[in-house]
């Protein structure tokens, strides 16, 4: 997939958001959803970040650790925002369990019940994309013999890669991640419009690609096939033992993905093809094309944080200079 070339390149990035999209920029951070009446609601949230805390975090390496903390960290309060203000936090969309856990055990109760959930969740990622592709691992090893025992790390990437794609065909199949995803491509557009230098309208962000080289959904494909070369560092089989060695190695994986994910949005050659190539393809499951009114909000986010003294432009792609 041939990526598409810009003009510029710009260090406003943002994310799709439940019937919105939030945009980043230097200075500002910027929230907008389409509202039930059928408008649009913008909305400034405070994004503050630890590179601005130390000139630690802004050292390369570190600096994408920090980047990750921030991004799920303002993330995460830009998509509840977004579910309060699109009306999908509403009472009706309450289930008969949510109700009668309220009545039954109170709003302490149940709020201890939504963070149980929270842990069950990435206790159960963490056992379906570290400990699972272990075990099962263990057992083609046992009926193959120890001449297996090299493919380890290739074989245990592989299954992870396959379940995290299997989870995003899944997404895509639910008609409200459906419209999350469409944001995401209507963002993505939207960037490609203003990195070419035109006019911000619904007729110019359309003609562009939804696939863009600077994505969330890259930087994770990075982080797991950078993952497979950690893994030929770990010695350990027992899945537990393993799967805590990998978790230990998450920050390696984050500040290596991070510098690679900045110089091929940076650059335009052979090898940041080839690199972006795997993010791109799996791009096609994570945004879909979206419909003018989608890109309506995401132009509307887009034009809040671009800044007047273009100090977000961060430079031109390698062979356009």
């Amino acid at each position: 997939m041939s990526r598409e070339r810009t003009k510029c390149i710009t260090s406003i990035g943002g994310q799709a958001l439940v019937e919105g999209v939030m945009m980043r920029g230097p200075k500002k951070t910027e929230l907008a959803v389409r509202l039930p009446g059928g408008e649009i609601s913008r909305e400034e949230m405070a994004a503050p970040s630890l590179r601005e805390k130390s000139r630690f975090w802004r050292l390369p390496f570190f600096r994408g650790i920090a980047a990750f903390v921030d991004s799920l960290a303002v993330g995460y309060r830009a998509m509840m925002r977004s579910v309060e203000k699109s009306g999908l936090d509403d009472d009706a969309a309450e289930t008969k369990f949510d109700r009668w856990v309220e009545k039954t055990f109170g709003d302490k109760t149940a709020g201890a019940v939504s963070a149980a959930g929270t842990v069950l969740g990435v206790a159960v990622a963490v056992a379906l994309f570290f400990v699972l592709p272990t075990w099962l691992f263990n057992l083609i090893q046992g009926a193959a013999g120890p001449s297996a025992a090299g493919w380890r790390s290739p074989a245990e990437g592989l299954m992870r890669i396959a379940i995290f794609i299997a989870y995003l065909a899944a997404c895509a199949s639910l008609p409200d991640m459906r419209r999350v995803f469409q944001y995401h491509g209507a963002e993505h557009k939207t960037i490609f419009c203003y990195e070419n230098d035109e006019e911000l309208t619904v007729e110019n962000v359309r003609k562009h690609q939804r696939f863009h080289p600077r994505c969330g959904t890259s930087f994770i494909v990075l982080m797991l096939l950078i993952g497979i070369l950690i893994g030929f560092l770990i010695p350990f089989t027992n899945p537990f033992a393993r799967t805590l060695a990998k978790l230990l190695c998450i920050p390696l994986a984050v500040g290596v993905g991070f510098e690679l994910i900045r110089y091929c949005g940076r650059n335009d050659n052979r090898l940041t093809r080839f690199i972006s190539a795997p993010g791109l393809w799996v791009q096609r499951l994570t945004t879909k094309e979206p419909d003018d009114g989608m890109i309506e909000v995401a132009i509307a986010a887009m034009r809040a944080v671009i800044p007047e003294n273009g100090e977000d432009r961060v430079g031109v792609p390698e062979g356009r200079k």
